[in-house]
């Protein structure tokens, strides 16, 4: 076998490769995200209609909601952003599995005392519960293994308060693998028929910190994203991975093995909308990361978030694409060339046209604007998204 390496040029969209995507989801090309949150699964919802093969490797450091409540408990991993992308590429049709999709995607109310929580869930694990009823046997009885490895860990005082039971299922099979997300992760990916490939990209318990402009230091996602705790009003410098409130050095927590082969195989890399720190740059933190995208030779595309981002606190887009490269250059070598990590960036045709000549002054990097937003100004329109990605492979 001989390789060799093409360069093409593209129309955005092109027509042909959009066609052929729709028409043979399952031959589709092989999309890779560096993803987290909820920001990209409108847009993964649609992506399954162009490709069965894209690949999302999650940021498993979120300490929000009801996944800080998990990781309070057992000391885990998070598990929310990993779920819910689980279910934006789960098949949704009669054809794959609603009644499983139905109970991973319930979440308990916020209103309710805990004790009838509690007993709610103990009727899933007996059985006896409507959701679980629904599901059929084998895989609703190790469903209620996973369930009932979890209830036996639990704290009496588990808070269940809009718990989501996908995340629950995913911590019983979290404990019941010997603390290993991997295995549970595939398990759940074949009950819904998941497709694409969902993973984090470390099984680790890890959080995030930032240091910012004015020296400070802050410990936890859920501090940083302006979500659950008052905006930072300072600008963000350098993302890092703690433990108990110590930085931990980013080349001691390597990439696995199969996330790297993961990056390889990929016909495009994109660096997706979400919260920028959080959400995108933290999977770039882990090492191996920058050095296996530096080697692929596949368009590698950042398309950045519309709309306010708090942790980009007075970040323009060049500087948002230097926060980027910033953790891949410390893996792949300060000396690699801008465009081995990055060969595009695609905006909408909305986005500041002096903004878009300064990244490609500054980087090197070609900047795109396209018209990407339709109804909502502040979110991409997925059809157009998803055209715009597979016409680039």
């Amino acid at each position: 076998m001989t390789k060799i390496t093409l360069q093409r040029s593209a129309e955005l969209p092109d027509d042909l490769r959009v066609a052929r995507s729709l028409s043979a989801p399952h031959l589709g090309p092989r999309l890779l995200f560096f993803s987290g949150g909820s920001a990209l699964n409108k847009i993964s919802r649609a992506l399954k209609r162009y490709t069965y093969n894209s690949a999302h490797l999650i940021t498993p450091f979120d300490s929000g909601g009801s996944s800080q409540v998990l990781r309070e408990a057992f000391d885990m991993p998070a598990v929310g952003d990993l779920r819910s992308r689980l279910m934006a590429l789960a098949d949704e049709s009669e054809l794959g599995q609603p009644d499983i999709y139905a109970l991973f995607s319930h979440r308990m109310p916020k209103a309710v005392p805990n004790a009838p929580l509690r007993a709610e869930v103990e009727a899933m694990v007996a059985g006896s519960h409507p959701l679980v009823k629904a599901v059929s046997s084998p895989i609703g009885l190790l469903i209620r293994d996973f369930l009932r490895a979890f209830l036996v860990a639990a704290p009496m005082d588990f808070d269940f308060r809009n718990a989501s039971i996908g995340n629950l299922i995913l911590a019983g099979g979290y404990l019941a693998h010997g603390r290993l997300l991997e295995p549970v992760l595939f398990l759940m990916s074949k009950m819904v028929d998941v497709r694409g490939t969902v993973r984090g990209v470390v099984d680790c318990n890890l959080q995030l910190g930032v240091e910012l402009a004015d020296g400070r230091q802050i410990h936890g996602q859920r501090q940083i994203s302006g979500k659950e705790a008052p905006p930072i009003d300072s600008p963000i410098v350098r993302l890092f991975l703690s433990a108990h409130g110590k930085e931990v050095l980013s080349g001691s927590v390597p990439l696995p093995k199969r996330n790297r082969k993961l990056i390889r195989q990929a016909d495009l890399i994109c660096y997706p909308p979400g919260s920028l720190f959080s959400s995108v740059i933290a999977n770039l933190l882990p090492a191996g990361v920058g050095r296996t995208i530096a080697r692929c030779e596949v368009p590698k595309v950042y398309v950045p978030s519309l709309g306010t981002d708090p942790e980009a606190l007075r970040l323009g887009l060049a500087e948002r694409v230097a926060a980027i490269l910033a953790p891949l250059r410390a893996d792949a070598g300060m000396d690699v060339p801008s465009t081995r990590l990055m060969t595009h960036v695609l905006c909408d045709a909305s986005e500041d046209p002096a903004a878009c000549a300064e990244v490609t002054a500054r980087h090197g990097i070609p900047c795109h604007r396209l018209p990407l937003v339709t109804d909502e100004p502040e979110r991409y329109d997925r059809e157009l998204m998803c055209a715009a990605l597979v016409s680039m492979v």
